[in-house]
């Protein structure tokens, strides 16, 4: 496991993107049953998931997300010296679907850009990424996340259908001499890359669609051998105990299983965040939209420590204790339009 921290990087908002779609337990039903729809509902905690349109891009979530974000700090696109994005489902092939949001953000020239295809647990991975770079050069960063799975999803296959949905979050980052370290525990295991896996589409098998295939038995295994101890270790690299961590925010995936680690660690029920009722598991940006969705007002309001851990895909894994807040901003926003989103992105409602 790779452990560090880093100090003088502080989070000034955060602002997630869904779009407007959505398919319910009601959908499922017409093809799974009603039984089957409402065991997987009450297995799951998912009751709706927010899916993209036709003609939605990963880009769009998240440039809408990223333009609120920028928007309400009052930050212009030029002061923005390094953007991170991680997602699996890219616009293309190529070019880097960072580069696409350089140009449509009005990055100057010159800013960095970075790529990051990870999973699930890519909002850790991109956190400590995006601050580990800001602190060798630059002042400001966009951390941007977001993928639509429902593309990979067989609308048929009742093992990840009702499950993944699709979202986006945008986090800004700054350099603050004041700022409280962020302490991260990292991890991976290409042992369980065939567990979890789109195979299709690729070089590989360019003659079929990517389909997604989930084993979740392994997943759940998996979760519970590496997730409490990387949590730890993380924990341990601050300073921190448990009973000094005010939220532990989870990847998103299961409800069930969020309750079982927190049980596991022994945080109290209260202090577990479990937000995908309305979203489904949104992979890489399930952390952060849980944030925006949940701890708003909170953070908007003060400073809370956070215990973060995202975990699956790879397998992979990585976990981060900070303290966060006052936010100068962070909500949810909802993406109505097809193209150049900015322009039809508004508020979420308090369901969303």
């Amino acid at each position: 496991m790779v452990a560090s921290r880093i100090d003088g990087v502080c989070v000034r908002g955060i602002v997630g993107c869904v779009p407007e779609g959505r398919e319910t337990v009601e959908d499922l039903a017409r093809r799974f049953g009603e039984d089957a729809a409402r065991r997987i509902a009450a297995a799951t905690g998912i009751e709706e998931r927010r899916i993209a349109a036709p003609g939605q891009c990963t880009s769009d979530l998240v440039e809408a997300a990223a333009r609120r974000l920028l928007d309400g700090l009052g930050w212009e696109p030029g002061s923005i010296d390094l953007l991170v994005l991680v997602t699996q489902t890219h616009d293309h092939t190529l070019p880097g679907t960072a580069s696409l949001l350089h140009r449509r953000l009005g990055l100057r020239k010159g800013a960095a850009v970075l790529d990051l295809t990870h999973g699930c647990s890519g909002f850790v991975y991109g956190l400590w990424t995006a601050a580990g770079l800001l602190k060798a050069a630059g002042r400001r960063a966009l951390l941007l996340v977001g993928d639509t799975t429902s593309r990979l999803v067989d609308p048929d296959d009742r093992t990840v259908a009702p499950l993944f949905g699709d979202g986006a979050a945008a986090t800004a980052l700054e350099l603050d001499g004041s700022a409280a370290p962020m302490a991260f525990d990292l991890g991976s295991d290409g042992a369980g890359a065939p567990y979890l896996s789109a195979e299709g589409g690729a070089m590989r098998h360019p003659d079929r669609p990517a389909r997604l295939f989930m084993d979740g038995t392994q997943v759940f295994a998996f979760t519970l051998r590496e997730v409490p101890g990387s949590l730890r270790a993380a924990l341990d690299t601050a300073g921190w105990t448990m009973e000094t961590v005010d939220h532990l925010v989870l990847h998103q995936a299961n409800a069930q299983m969020i309750r079982h680690l927190g049980q596991k660690l022994g945080m109290a029920a209260d202090r577990t965040l479990v937000a995908l009722q309305d979203v489904g598991n949104t992979s890489s940006a399930s952390i952060p939209l849980a944030i925006a969705g949940a701890l708003a007002v909170p953070l908007m309001a003060g400073t809370r420590r956070l215990l973060l851990s995202g975990f699956g895909v790879g397998w992979s894994w990585g976990s981060a204790a900070l303290a966060v807040g006052p936010l100068a901003m962070c909500e949810t926003v909802v993406l109505t339009g097809r193209k150049y989103p900015a322009e039809s992105a508004a508020p979420a409602s308090p369901a969303a």
